[in-house]
């Protein structure tokens, strides 16, 4: 770390910094800065072409600045990266910096009467703390438990604003080791479930392969190798159940799912009926022809937003001849095949670019792949299948964007795209689209 004087922010990146330049006229991005400060920052990354720094001291505060909002951000932890922006102002943040991306990497011009315009943050809920219901501290060496400090191994103790606060209580006192992780989450019953993690295996990687002009691998392999090593990671660590049951029971629509305690489930506690809704209504605006519908739910998970259609076929809503789930975890997958029994779900295992090619042509494909996003080749997978309409998800704005124009480029165009605050007081943001094909 080395400091450099100071620097006025006069914009505000994807990822969460604001955007600066030095002396020379130089880039730089600071973490934990606004536009409009005037701050003295150390640099920790410096490159020809542009530098990462972050604030040593606001000299001249942005009238959107406050107290933090997160104690445990406040004291130095990597959570809440925007509690210190008030909550509106950092919304407004966030949906220039989709737009911005999506201009500059999606290659799109939002209102130019073929692309909709940008979209705007939607609020999940009222409040911007108590909305998490997973969450992942980590144990010290005396059993202490809480967060780590960004970019060390030491811990923060004081709480997180994130979680709903009964998920944290007398966490330290459920005799977890040290050195291990906790899995805690909440049900949509109320009910708090916790479970060790013992320390992760290592995982070794290959050499990275040349990338192409738009900076990718070659050979398409790059997001398959991220998702596979994430896989293996989760696959190689025991787990010891400390309070609560092996699963935790969340309830959307006219189904019931029983999902392992380490199992994914999203984060905000309404983002599930929030994004069930969205298709649903995404499915309608697209005006799908008269019959029941085919369906690919990629990265689906415990398949949460194909059932969204099923309840909306219930409903009154399009009625769906069969449902493609396709996603790697076991643990999920099994909680899909209990809670959608007797459902017209065919469950498919493995990973997505290796499977599209043997499934049924659908009308709909849903995806919501990890944040690397999907990549070329399954795009060109999916778009090679010729379904009418296609709802992508995305919770990285650079991976999102460029997955759009993947999209795009084979053909499809961009019917609505929709943004929510699903990871308030953070940088992150996510994003659906609706995609209807040539």
């Amino acid at each position: 770390m080395s400091l450099a004087g100071e620097v006025t922010v006069t914009g505000f990146a994807n990822g969460g910094a604001g955007v600066a330049h030095d002396a020379d006229g130089r880039v730089v991005f600071v973490r934990g800065a606004l536009p409009g400060e005037r701050v003295s920052i150390a640099y920790d990354d410096q490159r020809a072409s542009f530098a990462k720094a972050h604030v040593v001291e606001v000299i001249e505060a942005s009238e959107h600045r406050v107290d933090p909002l997160c104690p445990a951000a406040a004291a130095g932890a990597g959570c809440c990266d925007l509690a210190y922006a008030e909550p509106g102002y950092a919304a407004r943040l966030r949906a220039d910096a989709l737009a911005d991306v999506l201009r500059r990497i999606g290659r799109f011009t939002p209102g130019d009467g073929r692309t909709p315009e940008a979209p705007g943050l939607r609020a999940l809920a009222d409040d911007p703390t108590g909305w998490r219901v997973r969450t992942r501290p980590a144990v010290g060496p005396s059993g202490e438990v809480g967060l780590r400090v960004r970019g060390s191994a030491d811990l923060i103790t004081v709480p997180c604003a994130g979680p709903v606060p009964t998920m944290l209580t007398g966490l330290a006192d459920l005799g977890a080791r040290p050195g291990t992780e906790l899995a805690v989450a909440l049900g949509s019953d109320g009910a708090r479930h916790v479970a060790e993690l013992a320390p992760a295996a290592p995982v070794g990687g290959g050499r990275g392969r040349r990338a192409d002009g738009r900076g990718r691998r070659a050979d398409g392999r790059g997001r398959r190798a991220a998702q596979s090593a994430r896989g293996r990671r989760s696959a190689a660590r025991s787990t010891r159940l400390l309070d609560g049951a092996e699963s935790v029971t969340q309830e959307l629509g006219g189904h019931r799912w029983e999902v392992p305690v380490t199992g994914f489930w999203q984060a905000h506690r309404a983002a599930p009926e929030a994004y069930a809704r969205t298709v649903r209504e995404m499915v309608a605006q697209a005006g799908i022809p008269d019959r029941p519908l085919r369906v690919w739910d990629l990265y689906g998970g415990a398949g949460v937003l194909g059932a969204a259609l099923l309840d909306g076929a219930a409903d009154g809503g399009p009625a769906v001849a069969g449902i493609e789930l396709v996603e790697t975890d076991a643990g999920a997958l099994a909680a899909a095949e209990r809670a959608l029994a007797g459902e017209p779900v065919r469950i498919r295992r493995g990973d997505v670019a290796g499977v599209v090619a043997d499934l049924p042509a659908p009308d709909v494909v849903i995806a919501d792949p990890p944040r690397a996003g999907a990549g070329a080749a399954v795009i060109e997978a999916v778009t090679g299948a010729a379904p009418r309409v296609v709802i992508h998800i995305g919770c990285d704005a650079g991976a999102f964007a460029r997955d759009l124009r993947d999209y795009v480029e084979r053909g499809y165009r961009v019917l609505d795209w929709r943004a929510f605050d699903a990871f308030p007081l953070t940088h992150h943001v996510e994003a659906i689209a609706l995609l209807t094909g040539p």
